[in-house]
């Protein structure tokens, strides 16, 4: 029992090693490449926490051969746009000037309830809205709403806005965020100086945020029942 917990956790650690040294695109939607790698290591990894005569080597092994066949690939598909889209395909058009392009759909193999689906994702209730939908290599949808029906910016309307501007959480239950302080120009006595202003101590925050221009909102901790 013992020889499992600690495979597992060797294991996990590898994983998470192996996933970082891939980048953080991992996280969110996978390229064909991606995928087939994050695939291949969920399954190598299970082995040596089964099969407690093999060594870990024999996981362990096949595992940084993968990460570095993706590195590879990623650096080749990053020179040559011929052996990406060899690789991960190209983006295709299923909506052009507001038609449906049902050959495009069937070649990706998409229902009509597909395409409604990933429209309503994409934040549009109406095909009259859209002038394109392109789906993307790693299967999302990008669209461009006609521009009668799209949403009228500050600058069409001739409006002044101020400029927008980052908000990042300096402190989180009471715990001072290095980065997020480091992001906006602010020290921590600064956040406790805010903390303070608001009648708390720093232990006492469950939210700050912070604007680079000294903006912050406090949000203390509810007060424990007893």
């Amino acid at each position: 029992m013992l020889t499992s917990l600690l495979r597992t956790f060797v294991m996990y650690g590898a994983i998470l090693l192996s996933v970082r040294i891939m980048g953080k695109r991992q996280i969110s939607q996978l390229q064909t490449s991606e995928l087939v790698v994050t695939l291949l290591i969920s399954e190598l990894a299970v082995m040596p926490i089964q099969q407690h005569d093999d060594p870990l080597w024999n996981g362990l092994i096949p595992m940084g051969a993968l990460v570095f066949c993706e590195i590879v690939v990623s650096l080749f598909m990053l020179k040559s746009g011929h052996f990406r889209q060899m690789v991960c395909g190209k983006p295709m058009v299923v909506i052009e000037k507001g038609k449906v392009l049902q050959g495009q759909l069937r070649r990706l193999r998409m229902s009509t309830e597909d395409l409604f689906e990933e429209l309503r994702q994409s934040g549009c209730f109406s095909l009259e809205d859209v002038e394109y939908a392109i789906v993307e290599t790693n299967g999302a949808m990008s669209l461009l709403k006609k521009s009668a029906n799209d949403s009228l910016t500050p600058k069409q309307a001739g409006v002044k806005v101020d400029p927008a501007a980052l908000e990042v959480v300096v402190v989180s239950d009471g715990k001072l965020s290095m980065h997020s302080l480091e992001l906006v120009g602010k020290t921590p006595a600064w956040a406790r100086e805010q903390a303070k202003h608001a009648g708390l101590a720093l232990s006492d925050v469950f939210i700050m945020t912070a604007h680079p221009g000294g903006k912050c909102k406090v949000i203390p901790k509810d007060k424990a029942k007893g």
